[in-house]
């Protein structure tokens, strides 16, 4: 399972058209709300920053697994859900 973000190729500085806020759950907006917290606006900046092509995901729910914040400290996540439905306002959408 992959995200749509995925097929966004990773070239030198890609940058969002827009931007809006989520409105209700998605695997999407759960991935982005990770990548979010970790300190990333989405896989795609992620990606650039970290020089990878691939996140570590759970095969079970495609969910991001671990990613490398800026100072190197790792982040963990859990198979199941961690964005809240209070949170989801908070995710912000790329539109590329």
């Amino acid at each position: 399972k992959r995200s749509e973000v995925s097929e966004v190729t990773t070239k030198a500085d890609i940058k969002p058209k827009s931007m809006h806020r989520a409105k209700i759950w998605s695997d999407d907006v759960e991935n982005l709300y990770r990548f979010q917290q970790a300190g990333y606006r989405d896989e795609v900046e992620y990606k650039q920053v970290k020089q990878v092509d691939e996140v570590e995901c759970w095969p079970e729910t495609g969910f991001v697994k671990k990613l490398q914040r800026r100072d190197n400290t790792f982040y963990y996540y859990n198979r199941q859900r961690e964005c809240e439905d209070k949170d989801v306002p908070k995710v912000k959408v790329y539109v590329y």
